[in-house]
């Protein structure tokens, strides 16, 4: 985690491509894998998730709305967070989709 990171209050879990998990931690990790070692550099939310975890980062967005963005890219990349906690979309106010993504 780099100093001005964001952790998550919840890590998500996700299982790439490869049948490994990895687990993030917070806004930065996401950010620095979404970067480097994304599978598919492309889409609406993986763009939306770089965009949101820069600004996360700048404290312009909160942590958790990074996550989620993140876990939007996951799944639109086909790779499985088993263990995500609530899923938010749009403004987390009342909109919880699921406990967990698989």
């Amino acid at each position: 985690m780099t100093i001005r990171d964001m952790p998550w209050d919840v890590p998500i879990d996700v299982r790439l491509h490869n049948g490994f998990e990895h687990r993030f931690r917070s806004v930065g990790e996401a950010l620095d894998f979404l970067q480097n070692q994304w599978p598919l550099k492309r889409g609406e939310r993986y763009q939306r998730a770089v965009s949101v975890c820069q600004r996360a980062l700048n404290n312009m967005v909160p942590a958790a709305v990074a996550r989620d963005s993140f876990i939007a890219a996951c799944l639109e990349a086909g790779l499985a967070a088993p263990l995500s906690g609530p899923i938010y979309y749009g403004s987390r106010a009342d909109k919880l989709v699921s406990t967990h993504i698989r």
